[in-house]
Order: C-alpha cells, then sequence, then structure tokens
C-alpha cells in the first residue's frame, strides 16, 4: 500500500506528526523499530513526563539556548497553550509545578503516552513496530519512500524523519536519521552531549567525601579561562562520585563543553552560590553572629546550623581554618575568607559524561538547510524533520518536549498540505 506521509520514528515528534498528517487528510503510517512507541517519553520527567512548560513564549525561548529563535513559527502555529488545550482535549488533566513545569495530574507517563498513541489509532493512522528503516529513498531529486530493513519497499511523497539524537540510546535513539539526512544533501553540525552531568578530578570529589550531598536552591556559575562568567543558574544540584549532577549542572553542561573545546584547556571552574538569596556582607554579619553565639564549639560543629557538616571541613580547609578551632579564636579576616568561599565555592570540572549518558542532544541537521515555516528540507522536496535530530536543544523542565511537540505537528501538518 502506498501512503501519502510516512513517519519515522515513535517519539513524541514523531507521534505527533503522524497526528498532525492524518488530522489533514493525508494517509499516513507511523513506523518504529522498538516494539513500544513513545519510549524516551515514558522516562521523562523521573517517569511522570513532563509534558510542556506554561511560560510565556518568549521564556521558553531563551530556555531553549540552541537554537530556541528557530522555533517562532512553530510555536506561533502549534506552542505550548495548544500542547496544553490538545491534551486536555484527550483526557489528559495537566497541573503546573515549580518554574512552570507541566505535568499530568496522574503523575504516570504512561497516561501520555497511551493517550497519544490512542489517538494515532483513532485517526486512522496505520502503525508498524519492530519495523527498522533502512534508509529514506529518494528519485530524480525528491522523496519516494522508505526502504524497511528487511528489504520491503514502501512509497510515499512525504517522509518525516522523527528518529532522535543519540542521547539515551536503550530508548531506540541511536542517529538512524543523521545518515538520511547527508544522502538527501544535509549537513549535520557537530553532535555533543547537553543537559549532562559534570566531571571532576578534584580530590574531595574522588575521595567520594560529598557523594550524594544535595544542595538546594544554590547558584552555579561557568567561568571561562580568563575569569569572566559564563553562565549562571540557580536551581538544585547533587555530587556525585564522579563529579556533579541535579538540574543546575545540567544546565550548566553545555557551556562547559563548549568552554574546554574553545580554549583547549583541560578543566573549566564552576563556583557554587551556596547562598543566592544573601549577598557577601550579609553573609559575614551571619558568620560573625554565628562566632559569638557558637564560640565555646569548635569551627566544624559551630558552623553545622549553617552548612551540610560534610562540607565543612573542606570549606574550611581551603581558608585554613583548623576545624577544631573554638569559633571565638577565628579572626575576623578568615571569616570575610570563609563569607568568599561560601559565595563561591570552587569546582574545577573537566568534562561530562558521553552522549550516551546525555538527556539531549546537542547539533543535528543544520537549520539553515530548514524552512522554520514548515520544517520542510530546502535541499529535498518530501522531507521533513522535527524533535531533537534538528540542532535544537533546551533546558530540562518541558522545554525539549515542547520543541519536539511543535516541531512534530508542524512536519505533520506540512507534509499532509504539501500534497
Amino acid at each position: 500500500m502506498d501512503y501519502d506521509v510516512i513517519v519515522i520514528g515513535g517519539g513524541p515528534a514523531g507521534l505527533m506528526a503522524a497526528i498532525a498528517a492524518s488530522e489533514h487528510g493525508a494517509r499516513t503510517l507511523l513506523l518504529d523499530k522498538g516494539n513500544k512507541p513513545g519510549r524516551k517519553l515514558g522516562i521523562s520527567g523521573g517517569g511522570r513526563c513532563n509534558v510542556t512548560n506554561a511560560g510565556e513564549t518568549e521564556d521558553i525561548v531563551r530556555h531553549i539556548p540552541g537554537n530556541g529563535r528557530f522555533l517562532y513559527s512553530a510555536f506561533s502555529r502549534f506552542g505550548n497553550r495548544d500542547i496544553i488545550a490538545f491534551f486536555e482535549g484527550l483526557g489528559i488533566a495537566l497541573k503546573e509545578e515549580d518554574r512552570g513545569r507541566m505535568f499530568p495530574v496522574t503523575d504516570k507517563a504512561k497516561s501520555v503516552v497511551d493517550a497519544l498513541v490512542n489517538q494515532v489509532r483513532r485517526q486512522g493512522v496505520d502503525m508498524r513496530l519492530n519495523a527498522p528503516a533502512a534508509r529514506v529513498l529518494y528519485e530524480d531529486g525528491s522523496v519516494a519512500g522508505v526502504c524497511l530493513a528487511g528489504g520491503e519497499t514502501l512509497k510515499s511523497r512525504a517522509v518525516v524523519i522523527a528518529t532522535g539524537g543519540r542521547s539515551v540510546p536503550h530508548t531506540g535513539s541511536t542517529g538512524d536519521g543523521y545518515p538520511w539526512a547527508e544522502e538527501a544533501g544535509h549537513t549535520i553540525t557537530e553532535l555533543y552531549p547537553t543537559e549532562v552531568p559534570l566531571t571532576s578530578n578534584e580530590s574531595f570529589i574522588k575521595s567520594r567525601e560529598l557523594q550524594g550531598l544535595s544542595l538546594r536552591d544554590v547558584e552555579l556559575t561557568v567561568w571561562n579561562t580568563k575569569g569572566k562568567r559564563i553562565i549562571s543558574h540557580e536551581g538544585d544540584m547533587i555530587f556525585t562520585h564522579f563529579g556533579i549532577s541535579g538540574p543546575a549542572a545540567l544546565r550548566c553542561s553545555q557551556f562547559v563543553i563548549k568552554e574546554l573545546k574553545k580554549s583547549g584547556a583541560a578543566s573549566v571552574r564552576i563556583t557554587i552560590d551556596l547562598f543566592p538569596a544573601t549577598n557577601k556582607e550579609e553573609l559575614l554579619e551571619e558568620l560573625v553572629q554565628l562566632a559569638e553565639t557558637e564560640a565555646r564549639k569548635a569551627a566544624r560543629n559551630g558552623l553545622k546550623s549553617l552548612l551540610p557538616e560534610r562540607l565543612i571541613p573542606i570549606a574550611l580547609l581551603k581558608v585554613d581554618i583548623a576545624p577544631d578551632i573554638p569559633c571565638s579564636q577565628i579572626g575576623k579576616m578568615s571569616w570575610v575568607e570563609l563569607a568568599a568561599i561560601l559565595k563561591a565555592f570552587p569546582v574545577d570540572v573537566n568534562g561530562t559524561l558521553s552522549l550516551e549518558e546525555a538527556f539531549v542532544t546537542g547539533g543535528g541537521v543544520s537549520l539553515k538547510e530548514i524552512d522554520p515555516g514548515t520544517m520542510g528540507s530546502k535541499m529535498m522536496p518530501g522531507l521533513y524533520f522535527c524533535g531533537e535530530i534538528l540542532d535544537i536543544h533546551g533546558y530540562t523542565g518541558g522545554y525539549n518536549i515542547t520543541a519536539a511537540f511543535s516541531t512534530g505537528y508542524s512536519a505533520g501538518r506540512s507534509a499532509a498540505l504539501s500534497l
């Protein structure tokens, strides 16, 4: 059987592309190489699925540092408000949590995946699972269909590639679509991990002294090799056996990667502001008052009301305060130095975990070669792209899924209307 539109990839972008294509009158086939569509969606948001973000469009674009401005056209057609309305129309009630993150009231990603898959079926989309595509067929300068790994050929005048990037490969994102894009004449910009934990060779990391210690509402700042601030992010973080992770660290990761590459340095400095809501003078005053109230206590005990216990000896070491010295015997300048360290606790990071261990892939199909209004290829008529295969990446918090749903809708709709 021939199709109007074939969508390759059953992730959020591919599912939405199939829904949009069929909604606009196209005979649509959705191919997925796995036995279950929506696998990456099913583990997103810690298994709860952060469906989108409730922020204004400008705010969402700002939280997609990897070419977010390219998405204005897609967002104007199918933005975060439309995503919310779409899911509520399917009977999936959503709730807003901190920083605008939208989750299903069920707190189960499965309810979101099931709603999408059921809508695909309800709209008469043919869905073939365990059907890996081997290549996209091009004839006479335009799309002709898809050849499956088993040798079967499926004819189609439009193909939407929604195969994802190369992060979280156990969900099926193994970079299958990049060679098909290149065969059509597209450029793949350099791939790199984003939203990925950071690695460090600091002695307190290697000794695992801080492993598992979480810090809430801190501010991380990435500095370049000349001591100039690159970016700051507030949020939670956690020390691990290899470095640091957590939302604030993940958001800094792409800037660490870029600075390491640009500078050629072995490491990049990150500082942790443990008290971002308090300035250095106020913190110093708090320390001096603490020294008076805890005068007879050893420094490592006196600071327990202010700092996590495991962090105290490392912070004291950085300013040469003996952990057993009574608080009353610590000089004013030592308190000044300690206040400075607590406002900018340094961690030298030397890289990140691998692309496969990242939440999001940076790089992808060059956006110079994609029409932002349609997600259509400028190189090959009938070819469309959506989701993480594109050179678009955002922070965690519903931004990447918003981009996937939005570009998926735009690609599917445009593919159908082009026919």
